[in-house]
Formats: C-alpha cells, structure tokens, sequence
C-alpha cells in the first residue's frame, strides 16, 4: 500500500471519506474526488498532507478526465482507481420517470464508466494497476423495491466490471478490476436518496463505514475479482439464484417494501 497512488471518487463523506483515511494511514498517497469543495478539502487537511482533492462532477467525462491528469501531473502515476460515488432512489418501477432512470444510470453507471475509460489507457501503458467498483448487493438482488433504478443500475455495473475484467486478462493479467458489494451501510445514502428516503443509520444490521472500508483496503492489498462486505451477503446471493420458487424467496425477509416517503 505504501506511496500507492489511489483516486477515490466520491470522496468527500461515507465510504469515500472512510476508505481515504484508511488507505492514508497504511501509507497511501490519495487523489480525493467529489462536487462538495468545503468538504472534500477538509477531508484533504485530515488524512495526510499530501493528499489531493479535485472537486470533480464524475456525472461529466471531461471532468472526470480532468481529475485523471491532476493526479499524474501531482503524482506521475495512478496505481488504483476506486469508483465509489453514487446516489440512491425511492421510487418503486410502476412510478419511475426518464428523469429518474436517467439519473440512475449516469450517476452510478456512466460515471464508473468514465472512470475506467480515463484511467485504461494509464494502467495499459504502465501493464499494471486496479479499478474498483463500489457496487452495492442490490446489484445482485433486488431486496428493496424502491431502489429499483438503483437496482437496475448496480446490475449494469456489475456486467461493466465483469466485461471489462475479461476484457483486459489475456493481455493485461496484472490489471485487476474489482467489484465490492456493500450492504446497507451506516451513512446518509437513505436521507440524500431522489425523492427521500429512510436514513440508513437506523436501519437494522447497517454496516459501519470503517468495516466496509476495510474490505476496500484489503481487495487493493490483495487484488481479487469481486469482494462482499460480509460473508452473509455471499450466502444470500448463492440462495438467490439457487431458489427454485423465486415467488416464496421473494415473500419472505429480508425482502421488502418498505413505505415510501410522503
């Protein structure tokens, strides 16, 4: 991990602020990335003096280039590129508009998108380095029915990554892309979510920032293909696609159709 170069978008709070201060500590060198300036350079200031934050909109592929070159111009090189930043819906499928999936797929699927595109021809030049997509287990089940653009959009991710993993093997064995699958995790994803939402830190079992975090840590320490948060989320997606009556899985926690905001 040591004098690594790592690009954290998302950066400026949750598990983008969490992961920053942990990689600082094990010796990283960050590039912090978000659209909130106060908070992002006060993260800056906390984790380690040489950190870099860019106020970047990764929903614009120019400025998610731009973010790209500040990095090699401070650093001279990228070794991990982590796409976290997203954004939660509560909209059930009946009701969603095009505004809503549009928004969807650009902040949580095209912004990755940019993101591997601009830092590809890096990790190609230099036949090494990591991306890793923060997905979310909604990406492999649909637990909660007003996150289903949310849903819908993690799936793609997911299918991104895994092509992209595929992609670059034969040629590049030692570029690694990594998908990480989250729970729900104790920030304020819910509160922040299109159209409101239910605060995520009171909802049962919601998973500390550090804890998910750590698991980011170690899948750069130790590159591997796909990571859950905890081993849980492993078991229930292996019983998902096992099911054999999705209709009586389905009936059942921990699915769920929680009330919609007023």
């Amino acid at each position: 991990m040591r004098d690594r170069v790592i690009v954290i978008t998302g950066a400026s709070s949750g598990i983008g602020a969490a992961l920053a201060a942990l990689v600082s500590k094990r010796g990283a060198r960050t590039v912090l990335a978000a659209r909130r300036n106060e908070e992002l350079h006060d993260l800056a200031a906390r984790v380690e003096s040489d950190a870099l934050p860019v106020v970047t909109d990764v929903t614009r592929r120019d400025e998610v280039e731009r973010l790209r070159d500040a990095a090699l111009e401070r650093f001279g090189q990228i070794d991990v590129w982590v796409n976290n930043a997203g954004r939660g819906i509560s909209r059930v499928v009946s009701e969603l508009t095009d505004e809503d999936f549009d928004e969807m797929m650009l902040v949580n699927v095209k912004s990755a998108l940019y993101g591997m595109q601009a830092v590809i021809p890096h990790f190609r030049e230099r036949r090494r380095g990591q991306i890793v997509n923060v997905s979310s287990m909604l990406g492999r089940v649909p637990f909660v029915t007003v996150r289903s653009a949310y849903s819908a959009a993690k799936h793609a991710l997911n299918a991104l990554t895994a092509n992209l993993r595929m992609e670059l093997r034969a040629e590049h064995p030692d570029i690694w892309v990594t998908s990480v699958l989250p729970g729900v995790v104790a920030t304020d994803f819910g509160n922040r979510a299109r159209h409101g939402g239910l605060d995520s830190r009171k909802l049962p079992n919601a998973q500390p920032v550090e804890e998910v975090a750590s698991v980011i840590a170690d899948v750069i320490e130790r590159p591997r293909a796909e990571a859950y948060t905890r081993a849980v989320y492993r078991d229930q997606v292996a019983a998902y696609y096992a099911a054999e009556d999705l209709t009586e899985l389905e009936s059942r926690p921990p699915f769920m159709t929680p009330p919609r905001p007023q």
